[in-house]
């Protein structure tokens, strides 16, 4: 049949909406309008959905278009597979009231928003398009989704060929059925089959294990299908794949029925309802009104009312969190525009597998002047890991994989079909790199560099100049949308946010659980595309954040403070801190005998034995069988006996819940210290190597971790055992350097308090000034007080957290807060404005000019609100604090080198603690260099009223130097 005339034939847009609002959120910091609801989704994807608009009108493409999205998260699928989707995590609290709104931008454009319960977007999509395409009509799939690309094709119909085809939006590409065959090695009709057979990690499809892409298609390819693929594997020579072909043939067929769309599902809407006309400034320019979304708005009366105009190609991004309605300023938060920059394409890497081919890449890396690097290695502990190769990239999609240390294992990794690569040897291969890696003339990129210092130092090669993305990051965006500790700085949360690209993840490349591989197995093509792509990202990220800290304030604490401290974070890695594993033993028996002791008389105090570490059976015996009150039972069912709650039970005289406190204590020192202690030993060094995260704590302090030192009670009799149980080397010391009362020294400096940097100037006990000042007189008790408010006013504590502290009534409380603040105008001045400027900018600044971002400084809810406004007040003092002891570890070695004294070595920082181990013979020599330097670290920079006091201690033990 003929091809009907362009004016007549009808094409459907099907975009698959739920992929945009994820690919919002991630791109966009947090944004809250004016009635402090969560709307940073709901902006990314009102541009994107702008976007399209305006660039299908340009094409001149769609007749009629459709949003579909996901309803919920259960399907029919689930009633076949009740595992089905079950690793996918919750989404986002802050993303969850978004989804209402993004229906109302839907249809705020005047488009079809349609959703199914029980379905999934992807069956609604397949429906529409397969009728479609009976109708003569040509149908756009707007999405990258692979499950859909079982779609693609051209089949005739009554009205003449009729074809489907896919846009890939993001990285602006079409998809037909030449693309989909070059994916996947067979015809989109058979594309279910090798999905099947792959399975798919992220939705929970089974498949079968250590099947790959490439094994998959070969095998469809070869057989033709599914079932005649597996009703071929009995006939097949002795392998393990042979061996997985029969021993999971049922998990394939279920994947087969998991991963094929459902095609014939009842149209919601009729397909002639969706016919696109230009989109009417109403009801959009009401619902971008009533969001604080000006910029748009102001876009959209700009163009004469229409989105689809050609004056609107660009939507702007969001430069303030004002612009989303909030009034509160983001500074810009991605006012730098993002170069421009190909897609990634994971057939432009190339595996470095010659000397020869190492040396030009070498050559050219030296000719950039610039290169990003990344390790692959057997493991996350740098001082455990083996190295298996090194990727390197010079320009977007121009990078590379250099095997090192590949091992031929039969069926390992993604693709049982990979065989044990050719690989420059190791010794020669990092021979070649060294001289570029340590030449200060050529700038290397990491992502967590730190991690990949370590790895390359334990071969001999010490790498400089370095920039790292992820520190670039946290200076920029420091407390903006983070989930918890520091989580928002990785590669692919960088890579999604910035660059609108979610890069391969690793449990996809070497499994989980009892079925994960080590990387030196993975099949080298495999290798290639992860590891290449790392690098890629790494540069691209860096050509996107880097120059933002020019324009956003941030190159002072990044290049003064955070870069230089890279390496020598790295080195006190490396370092490690010896422990005296009899001692830990030791303490690890006598806690258990406690342990037992304790668990012996909270059994005889509840009447009946019982497991005391289960929440469950303690809040039965608590609540219901001793009949204490003020119990309350969670979503889940069970009794709340958290540490609140057992602390206010034992205030009111219940001995069994002071019993399991102590208990408790015990339980977790012996676990996380005593026994974990020992086996972090390192068998190599024979100490002990903690983790330091430099965008661990939100403030900018570092954080410890695997195994964290900084928790370990530091005035408890048995925290004092287990600082004894760290030791230096025979013949030497260990010294510690704390910084005396530094955030009171700070809070002084800061809010201009003359009375107490008077008192610091004279070298008083603060704590007794203060009592003096609040209580008139100086005793144990109210000097214990002073000391409480003296700190807890700093964290913005409340009338009701004071008086549990202090163990007074509320109002008692309050009046020692009004007493403070009358004695000490300048910290209510303080507070004040610190709260004021970060209500009006959405950030608060230290000294030195690092940001911590406050989102929901303004938001409706209460508790966030005060939470937020809590940290605020605390966090310039504490971050100007951790700042300045950075400043002190960048500065310590090289002072000490100066005087000879390079044997003395930087160990630890516990928060305001700097432990060095030394000969004994250095300690006279080395104290007042390591004092000078904390005392002036913050100049020249920052020049501070108050004197910095430095406690210094040495002894035979870390408990001993305090």
């Amino acid at each position: 049949m003929a091809e009907p005339q362009e004016s007549t034939k009808q094409h459907l847009y099907l975009v698959d909406g739920s992929s945009y609002i994820f690919r919002a959120y991630h791109r966009l910091p947090p944004l809250t309008d004016p009635e402090g609801t969560p709307v940073g989704a709901v902006y990314g994807y009102t541009t994107m959905l702008w976007k399209l608009a305006t660039d299908l009108d340009e094409a001149d493409g769609p007749t009629h278009l459709a949003v579909i999205l996901d309803a919920g998260s259960i399907s029919f699928r689930n009633e076949i597979y009740d595992q089905y989707k079950a690793n996918r995590p919750d989404p986002p609290e802050d993303l969850v009231p978004q989804f209402p709104l993004i229906r109302d931008a839907t249809r705020a454009f005047s488009l079809p928003c349609i959703e199914e319960a029980g379905l999934e977007a992807d069956d609604i999509i397949a429906s529409y398009a397969r009728e479609a395409q009976r109708m003569g009509w040509d149908v756009t799939i707007v999405s990258s989704d692979k499950d859909l690309m079982q779609l693609v094709g051209e089949a005739d119909s009554p009205h003449g060929p009729a074809r489907i085809d896919m846009l890939d939006t993001m990285k602006n590409q079409r998809i037909y059925l030449t693309e989909v065959e070059e994916k996947f090695g067979v015809p989109p009709e058979l594309v279910g089959d090798v999905l099947a057979l792959m399975g798919d990690s992220v939705d929970n499809v089974p498949g079968i294990f250590g099947i790959g892409p490439k094994t998959a298609s070969k095998l469809i390819a070869e057989h033709g299908s599914l079932t005649a693929a597996l009703d071929a594997a009995p006939a097949m020579k002795p392998s393990k794949l042979k061996d997985r072909l029969i021993e999971s043939r049922a998990d394939a067929e279920l994947s087969k029925v998991l991963v094929t769309l459902k095609e014939d599902c009842a149209l919601p809407q009729p397909i002639e309802e969706m016919k696109l006309g230009k989109i009417p400034s109403e009801p959009l320019a009401a619902f971008l009104g009533k969001h604080g979304f000006t910029s748009l708005l102001r876009r959209l009366e700009g163009g004469n009312g229409s989105p689809s105009r050609k004056t609107d190609l660009n939507p702007p991004k969001p430069t303030t969190a004002g612009d989303a309605g909030n009034g509160t300023g983001s500074g810009r938060a991605n006012h730098q525009p993002l170069p421009d920059m190909p897609p990634i394409d994971h057939s432009a890497y190339q595996t470095v597998q010659t000397m020869e081919q190492l040396d030009r890449w070498i050559a050219r890396a030296r000719a950039a002047r610039l290169v990003a690097v990344d390790t692959e290695t057997t493991s996350l502990d740098a001082m455990r890991a083996e190295l298996c190769g090194i990727s390197l990239a010079i320009g977007p999609n121009d990078a590379c994989y250099i095997p090192l240390a590949h091992h031929n294992i039969e069926g390992g990794g993604d693709d049982m079909f990979a065989q044990k690569p050719e690989q420059v040897p190791m010794q020669a291969a990092l021979a070649a790199l060294k001289p570029l890696l340590e030449d200060d003339s050529v700038l290397k990129v990491f992502q967590n560099g730190k991690y990949d210092l370590n790895v390359l130092a334990q071969q001999g090669i010490s790498v400089s100049p370095i920039e790292d993305t992820m520190v670039i990051s946290f200076a920029l965006d420091a407390g903006r949308g983070e989930e918890g500790i520091g989580g928002r700085h990785g590669m692919d949360e960088l890579s999604q946010r910035h660059l609108g690209y979610s890069p391969i993840p690793f449990k996809d490349v070497c499994g989980t659980g009892k079925k994960a591989i080590l990387f030196s197995e993975v099949a080298i093509d495999r290798a290639t595309q992860y590891a290449a792509e790392d690098a890629d990202v790494t540069l691209r990220l860096y050509r996107h954040l880097k120059p933002r800290l020019a324009s956003e304030g941030g190159t002072r604490v990044y290049e003064r403070v955070d870069r230089p401290l890279i390496p020598v974070v790295a080195a006190m890695e490396r370092e490690g801190i010896r422990v005296d594993r009899a001692r830990l033993a030791k303490l690890s028996e006598e806690f258990a005998v406690e342990i037992g002791r304790l668990e012996g008389e909270i059994h005889e105090l509840a009447g009946q034995e019982f497991t005391v570490g289960s929440p469950k059976q303690l809040g039965d015996i608590l609540f219901d069988k001793l009949g204490h009150k003020g119990g309350k039972k969670g979503k889940s069912g069970q009794y709340s006996t958290d540490v609140s709650v057992l602390e206010k039970l034992a205030a009111e005289g219940a001995p069994i819940a002071r019993k399991v406190l102590e208990w408790r204590q015990l339980a977790k020192l012996k676990s996380t210290y005593t026994d974990a202690l020992q086996a972090a030993i390192n068998p190599a060094t024979g100490r002990v190597h903690t983790s330091y995260s430099l965008v661990g704590a939100q403030t900018g302090r570092l954080s410890s971790t695997d195994p964290n030192l900084q928790n370990i009670p530091v005035r408890t009799a048995i925290g004092r055992q287990i600082r004894e149980a760290f030791v230096p080397e025979p013949g030497n010391v260990l010294l510690a350097a704390d910084y005396s009362q530094i955030e009171l020294r700070l809070a002084a400096h800061m809010a201009d308090v003359d009375s107490l940097k008077e008192a610091f100037a004279a070298g008083e006990d603060i704590h007794a000034r203060t009592a003096r000042e609040m209580f008139g007189e100086v005793t144990r008790d109210t000097r214990a007080r002073a000391k409480t408010i003296n700190f807890a006013i700093l964290y913005g504590i409340s009338r009701w957290g004071l008086a549990t502290r202090l163990e007074v009534a509320p109002d008692e409380a309050q009046a020692m807060i009004d007493t403070y603040f009358q004695r000490f105008p300048g910290i209510q001045r303080y507070i004040h404005e610190t709260l004021e400027s970060v209500r009006a900018k959405g950030y608060s600044e230290t000294l030195f000019g690092r940001k911590t971002w406050f989102p929901r400084i303004n938001s409706r809810n209460q508790a966030e609100r005060q939470g937020s406004e809590r940290a605020a007040i605390n966090a310039p003092i504490q971050g100007t604090s951790a700042d300045i002891i950075k400043r002190a570890m960048v500065r310590m070695l090289p002072a000490l080198a100066d005087e000879g004294l390079h044997d003395v070595r930087m160990l630890l920082q516990v928060h305001d603690e700097l432990v060095f181990e030394l000969p004994e013979a250095r300690v006279e020599a080395a104290t007042p260099i390591i004092r000078r330097i904390m005392a002036e670290a913050a100049l020249p920079s920052v020049d501070l009223t108050v004197p910095l006091g430095i406690d210094i201690g040495t002894g035979a033990s870390w408990d001993a130097a305090h």
